[in-house]
């Protein structure tokens, strides 16, 4: 006797195997396409994040920004006035440059620059133009002087003796000056201060104006700005326009985090990231779409029996052991004596008890009444539950020693008899 148990997944139809691999591809393409396109936003938003940075720092004053905040137009108008403008982002350039011929040194004041630094760039210089100046490049420029206030809009003439200053007319001039006891020369007067400071003694021109104001293009056609410039910076045949970066910077700071980390630090944090990747590549592949088959698998009863047998001996179970052998012979007799699936083990041992001839309390005690405590007792009711099962299919078979169709004479075969009965007990059993 055999069992066979099908232990297939689901009762519903498998899908195709092209079509799992298919939808499986376009999950892998759709993921991978979505983390493209977030590294492409990212990479892109970086990317104009960084130029419009870049743009707005050399924008400002920058003699090569054509921005609104650049001095491309100034550069350009004096180079075609025969200036020669060299532009220089290096300060060791800038000094180069003032060293090889007598120029004019257009130049902010930067906090990048230390004192001695910025010191160094003004003697280098023939004419100096300081067109972003602040209170340190205004007093190292002018001795005794400062910056001031911000004038209020409007145009001012220049009252004053610099002839730069006269042929250019009135400016509105931005940010003021105080010369103080410096001796420098102010115009554009406004309450006190002034838009300009001038220091024309020897044989170089000192000035001091706000270039935010007057020399970027948007201001440079304004008023007389474009004519204040020219004569201010174009004195000269050469021009150095310095534009200082932070490698130019000599100001002492504090240690960053990446110099005082180790060395070792940076190679063992590649490392565990490379680690990190190579075990989510290794724990996340995937060989292919699951595929769901029917694998039916076929146990010999017996093995079943005598597995649960062996369970049941190890947990000294007696009453469950004998459960198991009295469910077992129930349904074969039940199938034997054609009962009904609803006979209830009252009824099979009644009909088994007629059949065969068996006394029905020994029939009952052996299928459902009596509860074996030991060992002992269990093999009693299972070499009854035999005995009773034999003689059942004993009684089923019968004594076929005439026709079973009826062929021979004499009355009604003895098996047909007994299936009478049989057919009876069914009946019975049904009725309930």
């Amino acid at each position: 006797m055999s069992a066979t148990v099908d232990r297939s997944t689901s009762a519903t139809p498998n899908p195709p195997v092209g079509t799992a691999r298919r939808a499986s591809g376009l999950r892998r393409f759709a993921v991978w396409g979505a983390i493209v396109i977030f590294a492409l936003v990212v990479g892109i938003a970086g990317a104009l994040v960084s130029g419009v940075g870049d743009w707005t720092e050399r924008d400002r004053l920058d003699p090569e920004s054509v921005g609104p905040g650049g001095t491309a137009a100034l550069v350009a108008i004096l180079r075609d006035q025969g200036v020669d403008v060299s532009v220089a982002r290096d300060r060791d350039e800038a000094l180069r440059l003032l060293e090889q011929r007598p120029a004019t040194l257009v130049m902010p004041d930067s906090p990048l620059l230390q004192d001695g630094a910025l010191r160094e760039l003004f003697d280098g210089a023939g004419d100096v133009v300081l067109i972003d100046p602040r209170s340190r490049g205004v007093e190292m420029l002018f001795p005794g002087a400062s910056a001031g206030a911000v004038a209020p809009a409007g145009a001012v003439a220049s009252a004053c003796d610099i002839p730069a200053a006269d042929r250019a007319g009135p400016v509105v001039p931005g940010r003021l000056f105080d010369p103080g006891p410096s001796g420098a020369t102010g115009c554009y007067p406004v309450d006190d201060q002034f838009g300009l400071l001038v220091d024309a003694g020897g044989d170089r021109v000192v000035s001091a104006i706000d270039g935010n104001e007057l020399v970027t293009n948007e201001r440079l056609a304004d008023d007389g700005n474009a004519a204040l410039a020219l004569n201010l910076m174009g004195r000269l045949p050469h021009l150095v326009w310095y534009v200082p970066s932070l490698t130019d910077s000599d100001v002492a700071s504090d240690p960053t985090l990446g110099e005082l980390t180790p060395g070792w630090v940076t190679p063992a944090i590649v490392l565990l990231a490379v680690a990190v990747v190579t075990a989510g590549i290794w724990r996340g592949r995937r060989f292919g779409p699951l595929v769901v088959e029917r694998l039916p698998v076929t146990a010999r009863a017996t093995e079943t029996m005598e597995g649960r047998g062996r369970l049941y001996e190890r947990g000294r179970d007696a009453v469950h052991a004998a459960d198991s052998l009295r469910l077992g012979a129930l349904e074969r007799m039940r199938r034997m004596l054609a009962l009904p699936p609803a006979a209830s083990a009252a009824q099979i041992a009644e009909a088994a008890a007629e059949l065969t001839g068996t006394p029905p309390a020994k029939v009952r005690g052996a299928l459902f009444e009596r509860e074996p405590r030991t060992e002992a007792e269990l093999l009693a009711v299972s070499d009854d539950l035999r005995e009773i099962e034999d003689a059942v299919a004993r009684g089923i078979r019968g004594d076929i020693g005439t026709d079973v169709h009826g062929g021979a004479s004499g009355g009604v075969p003895r098996a047909t008899r007994r299936t009478d009965r049989t057919d009876e007990a069914s009946e019975r059993g049904v009725d309930g």
